[in-house]
């Protein structure tokens, strides 16, 4: 069995088991590997989070699909972990370039991804409801035609781009997942009550909530409780790492002291981390 073949099951059993898990963000090798250290199961990319590692700004169309795939192939081969990503709109408005992305994310060794219906454009964030539903059909179509289970996930985004329309959201994860896609998301939801009108909706189809980008906060098990099947973290990690790292480097710059070290981790917990190989 090929290790690609053998990733793509085992992600696909962490959306069939009982209750829900989490699957966190990192946004490079060092923070991959990390993270399988601690015993994390699986692991999904972060566009924010590379873009912030690149010096980039994220949401600015600055980071292309040779960067996103190029990051994903150094997280697979930090971990061995199944590694999902985050493939933004598919890097194009066509159903065939959806369809493309797919492909060549199988090719990175990518067991899983996501495809968004947010456009890109100011002036119209949101593709309309019949191209975004053959974006996804088409994306659907090529996961089909891989020699493993590559599980797809569609992305609703209205409430990421001042949309807070959830019957609009609801009616469009409902048509992604009659058009195939394994799992639904619609991050920005921030209500109980939002989360199991999208989870009942689109049942028995497993859905996926984003934790740490606002004020929305909930436990694993409060999820769990509401029928969330998956967890990710978005660029959460990230922005907690680098948050940290400025917090340091403003007391240096503008204090002049360095109390910021004692409560750095240890160098050794840090460096046996990558001593560990995949």
């Amino acid at each position: 069995m090929s290790s690609q073949l053998h990733q793509a099951q085992a992600f696909q059993a962490l959306h069939l088991r009982p209750g829900c898990f989490v699957l966190p963000n990192p946004w490079d090798a060092g923070s991959a590997k990390a993270l399988a250290a601690l015993g994390f199961e699986a692991l999904a990319t972060t566009s924010a989070g590379l873009a912030f590692s690149l010096g980039r700004q994220d949401g600015a169309g600055l980071i292309s699909r040779e960067d996103t795939l190029d990051n994903a192939r150094a997280i697979i081969a930090a971990t061995g972990l199944s590694v999902a990503a985050d493939l933004e709109n598919g890097f194009g408005d066509s159903p065939q370039e959806c369809a493309q992305t797919i492909h060549l994310a199988a090719q990175a060794g990518l067991v899983g991804g996501s495809i968004e219906d947010a456009s890109g454009q100011a002036d119209t964030p949101i593709y309309p409801y019949e191209l975004a539903v053959e974006r996804i059909q088409a994306s659907v179509e090529a996961a089909r035609a891989l020699p493993f289970p590559f599980t797809l996930c569609a992305r609703a985004e209205n409430f990421l781009h001042g949309r807070a329309d959830l019957a609009d959201t609801i009616r469009r994860l409902q048509a992604y997942a009659e058009a195939g896609a394994d799992v639904l998301y619609a991050p920005g939801l921030r209500s109980r009550e939002d989360i199991a009108a999208v989870v009942r909706a689109v049942a028995p189809k497993p859905v996926n909530v984003v934790m740490g980008l606002g004020s929305a906060s909930f436990t694993v098990s409060e999820l769990a409780e509401l029928g969330v099947k998956r967890i990710s973290l978005g660029s959460s990690l990230a922005r907690a790492a680098f948050g940290a790292f400025l917090r340091a480097a403003e007391e240096v710059r503008t204090q002049g002291s360095f109390t910021f070290a004692e409560q750095a981790e240890p160098f050794a917990r840090i460096n046996a981390l990558f001593q560990q190989q995949p």
